[in-house]
């Protein structure tokens, strides 16, 4: 096995490169445990919106009615009916809705013509959004009566209305199990790697390949009484060998800070999807060994590509903040389908036929990278040994 310990004697000199990116990717997971913050409870709470209501009608219970409506779903704030002093209160958000009632509104609503408020609103606000969906429920219940009851009085439309609007639906909200603090911290823990992964696996291999690529020492092996196929196959076993250790090493602090998450479903999973990834990320590693031809460009190729795969992948920014066209150029990558399953896992509950679908068909899509590379590297070998 001389080719097999002459590997691990060049990754051994080139261990301090190697390890500055080990470094990195800890003190990056470290930062994250202790500066992570659950996320808020996100049920759903009721909150009051500031108002204004001022009144142009005369003083009816029809108006009456609506202004008892909305002080139970909203603030109502009591402001001069002055333009300047109102457009002030917008400004500095003591309202974020001003309802004018015009002048002939309750003789308007009891006729069943259409009336149209007037509102005074902070432009493109949810406030907006549901004070105009109260104020339409009320507008139109009472028009639903003015129309097929005609002739109801005043006090006996506001008393159909307030039975009406009192009428509340419950709602349950039903869930197969909650996330815990470790399903967010892992997910960003292993999107994390495949930034240090690529730039290890790089490194080490073109370290490696750089050596036995030289033409004096090509010629020697060439005349050495190992074969040339016995050769490769330790070639294949130590890259191997080096990809399984890199992936051990750079998982084996999930188990210290998650502990037994990782053997749940989830880490499971999580260590799946990161060890197909490293079968890719060692193949395009081969490639590229096989391409660069210095020391200078295999450190410039391992951190262009390192990074910037990690940059329009997701790894730093997560993928839901990042634009259509950015994400289209980051499928041609693995590291965006590797995150993309990571996010998956991470997100899941439980586990169903759909979300498992989603999530192996990105590791598939991994691996088919991880093939395709090798195929091409493959072919590059091959024209290179014909042409020599």
């Amino acid at each position: 096995m001389q080719v097999y310990k002459a590997f691990f004697k060049v990754i051994k000199k080139n261990r301090g490169l190697l390890l500055i990116y080990l470094v990195v990717f800890m003190v990056l997971a470290l930062l994250l445990t202790n500066t992570y913050n659950p996320p808020q409870d996100t049920d759903f709470s009721k909150v009051k919106v500031n108002i204004a209501f001022i009144n142009d009608d005369n003083d009816s219970l029809l108006v009456a009615g609506l202004k008892i409506y909305l002080s139970e779903n909203a603030n109502l704030v009591d402001l001069p009916d002055e333009p300047q002093k109102l457009q002030d209160a917008l400004f500095f958000r003591q309202v974020e809705y001003i309802l004018r009632v015009p002048d002939g509104f309750t003789e308007a609503m009891l006729s069943g013509r259409e009336v149209q408020l007037e509102k005074t609103i902070v432009p493109d606000s949810t406030s907006n959004v549901y004070m105009d969906l109260l104020i339409n429920k009320y507008l139109n219940t009472a028009q639903t009566y003015t129309t097929y009851m005609p002739g109801l009085s005043q006090a006996e439309l506001t008393q159909y209305l307030d039975k009406d609007l009192a009428e509340q639906s419950q709602v349950t909200m039903i869930s197969n199990g909650s996330h815990s603090a470790n399903d967010e911290k892992s997910g960003y823990y292993f999107n994390y790697l495949s930034y240090s992964m690529f730039a290890i696996l790089i490194l080490g291999v073109c370290s490696v390949m750089l050596v036995f690529n030289n033409t004096d020492l090509k010629r020697r092996n060439l005349c050495s009484p190992i074969r040339s196929a016995n050769m490769n196959f330790q070639m294949i076993l130590g890259n191997l060998s080096f990809a399984i250790l890199t992936w051990l090493v750079l998982i084996s602090a999930s188990f210290v800070m998650y502990g037994s998450f990782m053997f749940t479903a989830n880490g499971l999973l999580l260590l799946l999807n990161s060890f197909v990834f490293t079968l890719a990320a060692l193949s395009i590693s081969y490639l590229i060994a096989n391409l660069v031809k210095s020391r200078g460009a295999m450190s410039a190729v391992s951190n262009v590509f390192a990074l910037g795969t990690s940059f329009i992948s997701g790894v730093f920014v997560p993928q839901e903040l990042l634009g259509a066209n950015v994400l289209t150029i980051a499928s041609f990558t693995p590291t965006y389908w590797y995150v993309k399953a990571n996010n998956e896992i991470a997100a899941a509950v439980s586990f169903n036929a759909n979300n498992l679908q989603s999530i192996f068909t990105s590791m598939v899509l991994v691996l088919a990278f991880g093939v395709a590379m090798l195929g091409v590297t493959l072919v590059l070998i091959k024209q290179r040994r014909v042409e020599g």
